[in-house]
């Protein structure tokens, strides 16, 4: 099993800004374990968007990308739900 690395887009800094310390330490946290266990999780796509995923962390939302050739995720944004629209 290859070893994924990890990169970020530059709104994700902008994504956390506003989140407490331990929720955006958990969150970048889960972006770490998502990366270590990317041939263990069974990836939920976006419609419309197939190579774009999302993995939920309580109210939160992680949008990321995963390149298997490259051996990389990127993390595309970090939202909360209720910034969804739903």
């Amino acid at each position: 099993m290859p070893w994924y690395r990890l990169t970020y887009q530059a709104g994700v800094v902008q994504d956390l800004a506003g989140v407490s310390t331990p929720m955006a330490q958990r969150l970048l946290e889960k972006t770490k374990w998502i990366a270590s266990n990317v041939e263990n999780l069974r990836h939920e796509s976006i419609h419309g968007l197939p190579r774009l995923h999302k993995y939920a962390v309580g109210e939160w939302r992680i949008f990321y990308a995963i390149d298997p050739e490259e051996a990389f995720v990127e993390i595309h944004a970090v939202i909360h739900r209720n910034a969804l629209g739903r």
